[in-house]
């Protein structure tokens, strides 16, 4: 393929290019935005769960606190019940002393059922307090996040306008070029991830190997509008007096 070697060289603009779009779709990739986001939303997931492990604890105190306050009002009506009895004078000598038995046992049962009911309460109210807590780290994690996404948000606004800049400028460029040249560019880039490259001090650009003698030689003798390419990744070598061609037709 002979093509002159001015627009030869213009390939190396094109492979700029195409080098620059490739760092923005990496670091779309890689943005440490993201990487912030995707840790604070873990951290929002784990912040939530315990808030919810300990609403679930908070439930279960409830229910045992209404339970033992049912108990108690039980054995406190049995209590003012037996009392009345008793005041009011009614009951036979043999249920009288069943009666105060009875009722030193209601008040025994009572005072330990509202033992525990107060140590029931007492740990309600810690668990309360760490409810409250994780509800404050809850909704720190949950701004955090929202100013997370923002910065997220605005660099990869930022990447995608260098990338439609960066694009544009590749139209305009591709368009300067035959189509066969552009044809042999497009496949080498998309085997290798480099389509050109510049030969400087004999070595390849694309794959950083420095030719032998033998190619060296080769591509010396080659005239200067003829494509060349690396014998090792099959790069277009664009030559310019950098390449280390002396007496080089290239040049």
């Amino acid at each position: 393929m002979n093509v002159e070697p001015q627009v030869q060289a213009k390939l190396l603009e094109l492979a700029g290019v195409d080098a620059e779009l490739a760092r923005i779709a990496h670091k779309r990739t890689t943005m440490p935005e993201q990487q912030e986001v995707d840790r604070l939303e873990g951290e929002r997931t784990a912040r939530k769960d315990a808030a919810v492990a300990v609403e679930i604890k908070i439930d279960d105190l409830d229910r045992d606190i209404r339970k033992l306050e049912g108990e108690v009002d039980a054995v406190r009506k049995r209590e003012e019940r037996n009392r009345q009895l008793l005041q009011g004078g009614t009951v036979a000598a043999k249920q009288l002393t069943e009666l105060e038995h009875e009722l030193g046992s209601l008040e025994r049962r009572q005072g330990l059922l509202e033992d525990e009911l107060l140590e029931i309460m007492e740990r309600r109210e810690a668990l309360q307090s760490d409810h409250e807590h994780a509800g404050a780290q809850l909704t720190r994690a949950e701004e955090e996040l929202v100013d997370a996404n923002r910065r997220r948000d605005e660099a990869r606004a930022d990447l995608d306008g260098a990338e439609r800049t960066r694009a544009a400028d590749r139209d305009a460029l591709a368009a300067q070029f035959p189509e066969p040249l552009l044809a042999a560019y497009e496949k080498q880039r998309a085997a290798r991830g480099i389509g050109a490259a510049l030969l400087q001090a004999r070595r390849c650009g694309a794959c950083r190997i420095e030719l032998d003698r033998g190619e060296i030689a080769r591509i010396t003798g080659t005239p200067a509008e003829e494509v060349v390419r690396c014998p090792e990744c099959n790069a277009i070598l664009v030559r310019t007096n950098e390449s280390g061609l002396r007496g080089s037709a290239g040049q």
